[in-house]
């Protein structure tokens, strides 16, 4: 295999906004771990065969000459002279995975129709030539969705899936020759043509940015696949897309301009692992540029402070590519890259295989309660329309769960649908759901965010072209009661078997909560005969009270109430079931009692705050909780899919940091697995629980508004934790 890239960068030269953190070549061992890497795609199957690579530009070659006929109709249609008909001309682009050659068998391609400035999209693009794709046998599911971000007409050509985007520049002539890698060509032309252009655009810049196409292409093939299996590559549901996972690899091979794959995937989780987000990712410095664009810069435009995990794309105008990430996502993905860097150290020390690094997530073995969200329709067109709409809204219920709750319940969507075979134009979506980390909720705090899931489903019911066929229903689940099609295969894994250890682990754990509850039931008696005999509740005052009134103060403050923006529903649980809904409406009482963080918890801090930034062009600060959900509540009241999502933080400016050495290399780290004890009956009150009620009966679908029995229509969500003994 020899070792390629060895000798691609220079001492001195570099490429990107820094210099190179190690530009040392690959070891004997680097060459056989990346042939093991590339050994392990081979069989997951990554790589197409020759004829299906042959098929896919046959078919681009036919796509290319319909356009070109396609434009030379409308010219014609509209009036233009034979010699205008003649040069009449169309030129097709591809970009994403294909344009990158990470491709997989069956994947999509993405392409580009670049067309004259007369060569309208409404009229011309989604009208004739739909009409002419329509007429065609070989195209087969054709959806255009005009009113996207970004516009695309989605259709397979021959069995291939083609993602066709289109983008009328400003000549009336395109030159076969065009090259839209120049800024002139985004001269005149509206933004959904820029962001059209801007897909070819920022692949190219990408290729031309890495020191080692052939090593990108290979790491980037890995993390695409790990993405994947460990369920954070969906751009839509709030993870990263391919060009996000692109854009980040490509930094990495900057910063290890000499490095095999195998290098570059295990220094990717050991340097994200420490990011210090939102610092930017980027692959080259911003350009203000000549055309009077909008690029981000957060040191002018506030909405740019408040992106979470910003991924600058290198082409001009530069945006960040990853606004639709949220607090529950971009903790999702911290963790993941945490637990991709331990992996890597342990196959780097020779004790573990590529295996372990992409062994796939367990997602519903991973909480204990969980979001179901089904749709259904009548038709197979309704259906595509409907699941796609609803899966463009469901990162708005992250987000209003996290505006709603404080940030206390996280969110965990599962990017993609579940669907039962038995059941056609049906699917289903799950969320796994857990408490924040490293939070210090208030005894007995509750929050009902049933409000927050009726306001979800209005905004999925406004779809512009919603029919009384089309419904959505969410409800709660525990894991126990996921419905077996989410399995492979329908049939449930059985549950692990507990090893002695961890039974004798469980039966100390078991006696340490219960020596720890009943420290804590004597502290709160205490407590309280302190009240009722009058001591002095605070250093500068003091009363005395009556033991109904220290009764009273004590579940007061154990019980203090959040008030977000909307009037917050606290219900005590001897109260729970008189509560009632109308329809399918899910009621969920979140429950919090107090808790101390651990030493552990508290060291994590502290290192975190001594740690500085990897490398960035702009420093932010983050704010407070309370502007964080303020943030929140701004991006869901005010979100379009087609506006930039936001995030938190203040912009101060920096100069760009260099590379000297990997220990300059450090951040914030992602925050550690809560280790979630939950039990039905929540034996000594030092388990958290998400215990669901009864819930009202499914709709059926005749229309979203039909009226069904409720029965207990509150889910109550019951974290209590106590306190270690001696705290």
């Amino acid at each position: 295999m020899g070792s390629p890239g060895s000798n691609n960068i220079l001492a001195g030269a570099h490429v990107g906004l820094s210099g190179p953190i190690s530009t040392g070549g690959p070891t004997e061992f680097d060459v056989i771990k990346t042939r093991q890497l590339e050994k392990f795609l081979a069989d997951a199957g990554l790589y197409e065969s020759h004829e299906e690579a042959i098929k896919r530009e046959e078919v681009l070659g036919r796509l290319d000459q319909i356009l070109k006929t396609w434009v030379k109709n409308i010219s014609r249609a509209k009036g233009f002279n034979e010699q205008m008909v003649h040069e009449a001309n169309a030129k097709i682009f591809t970009f994403g995975s294909y344009r990158l050659g990470v491709h997989s068998p069956g994947a999509d391609i993405d392409a580009l129709c670049v067309g004259p400035k007369h060569a309208t999209r409404n009229e011309d693009f989604f009208g004739e030539l739909y009409r002419m794709l329509s007429e065609m046998p070989d195209v087969q599911e054709l959806h255009p969705v005009p009113d996207a971000h970004v516009p695309v007409m989605k259709f397979k050509f021959n069995g291939v899936s083609i993602d066709l985007l289109y983008a009328n520049v400003s000549l009336w002539v395109i030159p076969e020759d065009l090259d839209v890698s120049q800024d002139s060509i985004l001269q005149n032309v509206d933004d959904q043509t820029v962001r059209s252009l801007n897909g070819c655009r920022v692949t190219d810049q990408i290729l031309s940015l890495v020191p080692n196409i052939q090593n990108f292409r290979t790491a980037l093939r890995s993390m695409r696949l790990w993405a994947k299996r460990r369920g954070v590559y969906s751009n839509v549901t709030g993870f990263l897309g391919g060009i996000n996972w692109a854009l980040l690899v490509a930094r990495i091979c900057q910063l290890y301009p000499n490095a095999l794959a195998s290098m570059l995937v295990s220094r990717f989780f050991r340097v994200y692992n420490l990011w210090r987000w939102p610092n930017p990712v980027m692959l080259c410095p911003i350009e203000e540029g000549s055309l009077g664009l909008s690029f981000w810069d957060p040191r002018r435009n506030y909405k740019d402070r408040l992106h979470l995990m910003p991924i600058i794309t290198p082409a001009y105008p530069c945006m960040n590519s990853s606004y639709n990430v949220s607090m529950s996502t971009l903790r999702v993905m911290m963790e993941e890259f945490r637990r991709g860097n331990e992996n890597c150290e342990t196959i780097e020390a020779n004790k573990s295989i590529w295996d372990a690094l992409f062994e796939p997530f367990a997602f519903f073995e991973a909480y204990k309660n969980y979001l179901q969200i089904d749709i259904a329709s009548e038709t197979d067109e309704d259906s595509r329309n409907w699941k796609g709409w609803v899966e463009s809204r469901i990162r708005l219920l992250t987000l209003k769960i996290e505006r709603d709750t404080n940030g206390v319940l996280q969110c965990h969507p599962h990017p993609g649908e579940f669907s039962d075979k038995s059941k056609p134009f049906h699917h289903s979506y799950f969320m796994g759901l857990r408490r924040k980390q490293d939070t210090n909720p208030q005894e007995g705090k509750q929050f009902d965010i049933r409000m927050t899931v009726e306001d979800f489903k209005r905004d999925v019911y406004a779809y512009s072209f919603w029919k009384p066929t089309m419904w959505i229903h969410v409800c709660h689940v525990k894991r126990k009661d996921v419905p077996n099609f989410v399995f492979p295969g329908g049939i449930r894994p059985s549950p692990p078997v507990k090893s002695a250890n961890e039974s004798r682990s469980s039966l100390m754990s078991l006696a340490s909560n219960t020596s720890q509850a009943d420290t804590a039931m004597s502290r709160k008696k205490r407590r309280q005969d302190e009240v009722t005999k009058g001591v002095s509740l605070s250093g500068s005052s003091s009363m005395s009270i009556s033991s109904s009134d220290a009764t009273l103060l004590d579940e007061t403050m154990a019980r203090k109430q959040f008030k977000p923006d909307f009037d917050d529903t606290v219900n005590n649980s001897k109260h729970s079931e008189d509560i009632s809904v109308n329809h399918e409406i899910t009621g969920l009482v979140v429950s919090m009692s107090s808790v101390v963080p651990s030493v552990s918890s508290v060291a994590s801090s502290d290192s975190s705050a001594r740690e500085k930034p990897v490398n960035s062009h702009f420093s932010l600060r983050t704010v407070g909780q309370e502007g964080s959900m303020k943030i929140i509540n701004e991006i869901v009241e005010g979100m379009e899919l087609k506006s930039e999502v936001q995030h938190h933080g203040k912009a101060e400016e920096t100069t760009p940091l260099e590379f000297i050495s990997e220990k300059q290399v450090v951040g914030a780290g992602a925050a550690g697995k809560d280790n979630i004890s939950c039990s039905k009956n929540q034996q000594n009150g030092d388990s958290e629980e998400l215990e669901p009620l009864e819930l009202t009966a499914t709709p059926t679908t005749e229309s979203p508004s039909a009226s069904v029995t409720a029965q207990k229509p509150l889910i109550r969500f019951s974290f209590t934790s106590l306190a270690k003994a001696g705290n």
